[in-house]
C-alpha cells in the first residue's frame, strides 16, 4: 500500500464556471457607510466652556451620548455642564481627557499647543477629535493661518504622538448648534484621518446628532485647506446674515 503525505497534496486552484482554472474571489469591498456603533462611548469636549464646544457637548449629549466638559477650571465646567444639562458633567482638562473614550479639541486655536502639550499623557491611546480652526481677523475680515506643521491637526499628531488624532466639526455654527429650538443641522462634516477604523468611529459620531453627515475627507496632510474655509464661510455668514454649512454632493 502506498502511503500519501497530505503536506505534499498541491493546493486546488478555484476554477471559472467553464471548469478553467481562475483567480482566487476578492471579499467584496466595505460599504463607505457602514458605520459602527458609538453609542456607548464617552465623549469628552477640551475646550467645552465655549461656544463652539457647548454647543457640540449639547448636541451630542441630546442625541444620547455621554459628555464630558473640560476647561482649565473645574468650576467653570462645572457651572456650564449644570447649565446645559441632559447629564453633561464638567471637570478640569485632565480629568475630561482621562474619562473619556473621544477627545474633541475645541480650545481657542493660540492656546491649542500649549494645552494639548499638557495633556499629552492623558490623552494617550485616545481617539483625539480636532476641530481648531487657525485664523486671523483684519479690518478685511477672517483668513486662514498656517502652522509650521501644516494644520492644527498635524499640530496635535506631532504634540500628541500616542493618539489617534483625527480632524473633524470645523464647519459648524456655534450659534445653530446652541440653539435649542432648532431640531436639526443640515451640514455635512468633512472627516480627516490615517486609520479609516478612525475616521468610521468620527463619521459615527457626527452622525448621531440629527442632519449631520460624516464624510471621509482625506488623510491629515489635507487638513489645513478644510480648516482654512472656515474663512470663506465667515465672509459668507456675514455678507448673507447667515450660518452656512457644507453639503458634499453625489455621495
Amino acid at each position: 500500500m502506498t502511503s500519501t503525505n497530505s503536506a505534499s497534496t498541491p493546493t486546488s486552484t478555484p476554477a471559472n464556471a467553464d471548469g478553467s482554472a481562475g483567480p482566487a474571489v476578492k471579499p467584496a469591498a466595505k460599504d463607505p457607510w457602514d458605520l459602527p456603533d458609538v453609542s456607548d462611548l464617552v465623549v469628552g469636549v477640551l475646550g467645552g466652556t465655549g461656544d463652539q464646544g457647548r454647543g457640540l457637548a449639547y448636541r451630542l449629549a441630546k442625541a444620547g451620548q455621554k459628555v464630558i466638559i473640560g476647561s482649565r477650571a473645574a468650576e467653570r465646567a462645572q457651572k456650564a455642564a449644570v447649565e446645559l444639562g441632559l447629564g453633561i458633567e464638567g471637570a478640569d482638562n485632565a480629568e475630561c481627557a482621562r474619562r473619556s473614550d473621544v477627545v474633541i479639541v475645541a480650545v481657542p486655536w493660540d492656546g491649542h499647543a500649549k494645552t494639548l502639550e499638557s495633556l499629552r499623557d492623558e490623552l494617550a491611546g485616545k481617539l483625539v477629535v480636532d476641530c481648531v480652526n487657525p485664523l486671523g481677523f483684519d479690518k478685511k475680515g477672517a483668513y486662514a493661518l498656517k502652522p509650521e506643521e501644516g494644520s492644527a491637526a498635524e499640530q496635535a499628531a506631532v504634540l500628541l504622538p500616542d493618539s489617534r488624532v483625527t480632524a473633524a466639526f470645523h464647519h459648524l455654527s456655534a450659534v445653530l448648534l446652541q440653539d435649542a429650538s432648532i431640531e436639526e443641522i443640515d451640514t455635512d462634516v468633512m472627516v480627516l484621518g490615517e486609520s479609516r477604523a478612525d475616521t468610521d468611529l468620527v463619521q459615527a459620531l457626527a452622525g448621531r446628532i440629527p442632519g449631520l453627515r460624516g464624510v471621509f475627507a482625506g488623510r491629515l496632510r489635507n487638513a489645513h485647506q478644510v480648516e482654512s474655509l472656515v474663512a470663506n464661510l465667515i465672509s459668507v455668514n456675514r455678507r448673507y446674515k447667515a450660518h452656512a454649512g457644507l453639503r458634499v454632493t453625489d455621495v
